[in-house]
Parts: C-alpha cells; structure tokens; sequence
C-alpha cells in the first residue's frame, strides 16, 4: 500500500507550496509525476517552475514533449501517464488518480482549504483511499506556512 499525504493549503498558493516539496522528493532519489486538471495549468506550473527562484533549479518537463521518461519530475494533464517511471504521484487542482495508488511510495494531494469543492474533494479521497488500505496522513499549514500533521 501507498503512503499516501493530504496537503492542506491555507496560507499560500500551490505556487509557493510546491517546489519545495517537489526539492525534497528528488533529495531521496524519487522520480516524480505531478498531475494537474488539465494541460493549460500543467503548463502554467511548468513556466513557474523555471522561474519559481533565482538560486534554485527543479529538472522537469511535461508529457508534452518527447523527453517524458527522461525527467526527474514529469507534469502531466493525463491521469494514467506514468513515462518516467514514478515513486511519487502529486495530484492537484483537484486532479484524480487514474488507477490504484499502490505502485506509488507516495501520493500527493495538495488542496486549496478555501474553495468548497477542492475541501470536498479532498474528503471524498480521503474516505476511498482510506478504505483502499493505503497509509494516510493529513497536513495543514500553520500561520507561518509550515506544515503540521494534524491526523
């Protein structure tokens, strides 16, 4: 079973949360798959993540290019695109697994805690995964952005 991880967003944007988890995945030795809703933001977060910061460097690219299985970090708009052969799945945006979560070490959800349907979504995945036997934690972030496990 999968380690599976609810990340809480309450006090930045994805845009700021991100990197540094993603920095910490590849500090292991992970290989990464982010998924995103669809390929206008995957595309987005692809731009955000040449530019995030100035003294910092996260090797990715997107399913779109032919390089997929070559990258450290693969952003995709496709829910069963795995070309870099993964150890970890983040799903944002409300973005849902397109298959069992297992073959991953970890899964990723990272959410907006102030849109009502991104709350929901969470829940929903929180009581399948649940009953799909998979590990589960859930972090909030506090008001100095940093991550608590609450459960």
């Amino acid at each position: 079973m999968a380690e599976v991880l609810f990340y809480h967003l309450t006090e930045s944007r994805l845009e700021e949360a991100l990197p540094d988890l993603l920095e910490k995945c590849l500090a292991r030795g992970w290989r990464v798959v982010v998924q995103t809703s669809d390929p206008e933001r995957r595309d987005a977060l692809d731009h955000h993540l040449w530019t995030y910061r100035d003294d910092s460097f996260l090797p990715h690219g997107t399913d779109a290019d032919s390089s997929g299985a070559l990258q450290p970090i693969l952003l995709t708009a496709e829910g069963a695109q795995d070309a870099n052969d993964p150890q970890v799945r983040f799903l944002v945006d409300g973005a849902e697994p397109a298959g069992d979560l297992s073959r991953y070490v970890r899964a990723i959800y990272m959410f907006d805690g102030h849109d009502p349907e991104r709350l929901a979504g969470a829940r929903r995945r929180w009581t399948i995964d649940k009953a799909a036997g998979h590990d589960l934690a859930y972090w909030q972030q506090s008001e100095d952005r940093r991550w608590v496990r609450k459960g």
